[in-house]
């Protein structure tokens, strides 16, 4: 390494410009860079948040440092890992995103077909952006509890309950108006994406640890509150829904939620839902598409109905008591095609400029 990329690393000031093409530039000033479209960072990084210890009894024996049953050794496991971006011109909070059941972050930051995805959209906007793989997942995949990885082919299970279309003679078939890149290349790359969960011994998320893994967001919304001084805006999609509800159990600092299609909603005097009143924190649900139109002979157009009933329940008590809460039907809105990956749609600048929109007339910043 030449000496002046080691000066501008050891500064803490290395500004990345990359264009939406992902092809590098000359170094240019940030403003130059932003006015042609590209993206220019401050810093870039990765940490842990959260998490335990844990000791097994006895002493570690320094010569005999390969015997089996780890007497006195330690294991530093359960956390979330964090890998964020802050933008050179900040003009928004932090937003600290938190995937679904089968992913990583790896889907926030771009799509099956290779587009930008919303990380970079709403850096663009301004937002410091920290992307975590929750405890057990992905890069944090070190677990207290021993699961089991399933080994089944069930790739066509979850192309229909996320309602990206029906499965026909070994081939996609995507719903009529769909926005999910459907060639085959996107299909397999979204395939691909799925991520095991370490600690999880059903293949359906039926032993989610919820409080766990809300442990663990609050910890890194806690850390980037102690970075900038700010709250942050959680994103959840999903499985991740599930836990974001309870995340303010265990943090102070979360200025607003926006759920993409989580699987429901606090129910109403719950614990979780009387402390996100307490806080007074705004919260956002977004639902795609081929929910009342969808094939009534499969079980997810049912299910997906009843989840986002719950988010209704929620926002009529949540705004009865003077709370800001809102259920985004995008149909209704005039955005259709899009089903549970509206992040990764062919029309997820769209979606994107919808919620920073709400972000802007809803959240204090």
């Amino acid at each position: 390494m030449n000496r002046k990329v080691l000066a501008l690393l050891c500064s803490g000031l290395l500004l990345l410009a990359i264009c939406s093409g992902c092809t590098q530039q000359p170094a240019q000033s940030a403003g130059d860079n932003a006015a042609e479209g590209n993206l220019v960072l401050a810093e870039q990084g990765m940490f842990s948040a959260g998490g335990v210890t844990i000791t097994s009894e006895g002493v570690f024996d320094t010569e005999n440092h390969w015997e089996e049953t780890g007497a006195g050794q330690t294991m530093h496991a359960d956390h979330a890992n964090v890998f964020y971006q802050v933008p050179a011109e900040q003009s928004g909070l932090p937003m600290v995103f938190l995937h679904g059941y089968g992913q990583s972050r790896m889907g926030w930051m771009t799509t099956p077909d290779g587009r930008e995805g919303w990380s970079d959209m709403f850096l663009k906007m301004g937002h410091s952006v920290y992307l975590l793989d929750e405890p057990r997942r992905g890069e944090a995949g070190s677990t207290t509890v021993s699961g089991e990885i399933s080994g089944k082919t069930l790739d066509q299970r979850w192309y229909t309950q996320f309602r990206i279309g029906l499965w026909e003679n070994g081939q996609s078939v995507p719903y009529d108006g769909s926005q999910f890149p459907n060639d085959p290349d996107s299909v397999d790359q979204f395939f691909r994406q799925m991520t095991p969960d370490t600690g999880m011994r059903s293949d359906m998320g039926a032993d989610f640890d919820g409080e766990m893994v809300a442990q663990a967001v609050a910890a890194a919304i806690d850390e980037v509150y102690e970075r900038s001084g700010q709250k942050s805006i959680l994103v959840t999609h999903s499985q991740g829904g599930r836990a974001g509800w309870l995340v303010p159990k265990y943090t102070e600092h979360v200025a607003a939620i926006v759920a993409i299609e989580p699987g429901g909603a606090p129910a109403v005097d719950s614990e979780e839902y009387l402390i996100m009143a307490e806080q007074n924190i705004p919260v956002a649900f977004y639902f795609g598409d081929y929910i009342d139109n969808g094939d009534p002979a499969i079980a997810a157009t049912a299910a997906w109905q009843g989840m986002r009933q719950t988010c209704y329940d929620f926002t009529e008590a949540y705004v009865a008591q003077g709370d800001i809460s809102v259920v985004y039907d995008l149909p209704k809105e005039g955005i259709t095609g899009n089903d549970h990956f509206i992040f990764q749609d062919l029309n997820n600048d769209v979606v994107a400029e919808h919620v920073e929109n709400w972000l802007q007339d809803n959240v204090k910043y």
